[in-house]
Parts: structure tokens; sequence; C-alpha cells
């Protein structure tokens, strides 16, 4: 049975009206574990064996955040710098994450135009991930294709939370029905 490892790096997901019930469906899942990087690392000292072993026992790897200033939350780089060591996960013998799947599920307060190129309907949004992205292509993570909700400040009053909520656990579903 595959197993899933949600990685949520939002600071302030008290406050978070997306990421929070997006973290909220996914922890109802009985294959997802879900693990709050800034409530178990307050002050950013992050048990590196702790996170291996978590990942280890898991197949796939979700990353949950929002977008602050074009940018993953500080947590999460501090998260990867600390966890992610030569000879585990990268190097001639770093391969523990190899086969594995990383998904990234991130959201932005700023409408979609905000991450257009000049007048381009073409999103920045793969420019911006591309660390991530080029990071689990390091490890031997089969990076997908992440899922973005943009706007999120008025996602509840034009009705884009819960169908939103709903693609995010139809991704996870299928990913674990995937042989």
């Amino acid at each position: 049975m595959k197993r899933i490892l949600v990685l949520l790096a939002h600071p302030l997901i008290e406050s978070s009206t997306i990421n929070r019930a997006l973290v909220e469906a996914l922890s109802k899942h009985e294959q997802v574990t879900t693990h709050n990087l800034y409530q178990t690392y307050p002050d950013f000292q992050i048990d590196a064996e702790k996170e291996k072993e978590l990942l280890l026992c898991h197949d796939i790897i979700v990353f949950v955040f929002p977008i602050y200033w074009y940018s993953s939350p500080s947590l999460l780089k501090e998260w990867q710098d600390c966890v992610l060591e030569y000879g585990f996960a990268y190097g001639s013998k770093g391969n523990k994450l190899h086969g594995k799947t990383l998904l990234c599920m991130t959201s932005t307060g700023s409408p979609l135009s905000a991450y257009q190129a000049d007048d381009s309907q073409e999103s920045i949004m793969k420019a911006l991930l591309m660390p991530i992205e080029k990071m689990a292509q390091d490890t031997g993570l089969n990076y997908l294709e992440p899922i973005t909700l943009y706007g999120s400040r008025t996602a509840v009053e034009e009705d884009r939370l819960a169908p939103h909520v709903t693609y995010c656990m139809d991704k996870i579903n299928a990913l674990l029905s995937e042989e």
C-alpha cells in the first residue's frame, strides 16, 4: 500500500483558509501522513534523522505551501538544506529517494495575472518552482506538474476553494491507485 507524506510549510496555517482546508482534507485520508513543519520546528532546528525516516517510509511526498514573494516559505528551504544531505539524497551513494514522487500544491494571494510574464498568458510559476524541480531531479524524485490555486484571497467568495480541494484529492487518489 502506497503512503503519502504531506509536508506543510505554512507559517500562519491558523489564519489560512486555502492551505488549512486542503491539509484538513488530506489528513483524513488513511494513507496520508500530515507533517506541519512550522509546528514541529518553530525554532528552525530540524531533526534531519527524524525527517529522513519519514521520507523513507513514504512513497509520495507532497509539499503544501503558499507562495510568498515569489518563493516558498523559508522553513521549507531550511528543511531541504538540512535533510537532503549528500550520501542520503544525492551523490554516488545518495539514492534513498530514487523512484519516489514529489508533488507541490501551492497557493498565491495574488491572481494569475500577477504570475504572467509581460502580456503573455504563460505563467511564471514553472520558473519560480524550478529550484524544487531541480532538487527533485538531483535526488531521483519523480517531479509532477505542480497544482496552484491563484488568487486565494478571493477563492472562497468566488466558490473556487471546494473545487480546488476536490481536484487535489482526486490527484492524490489517482497517485495512490497507480501501479
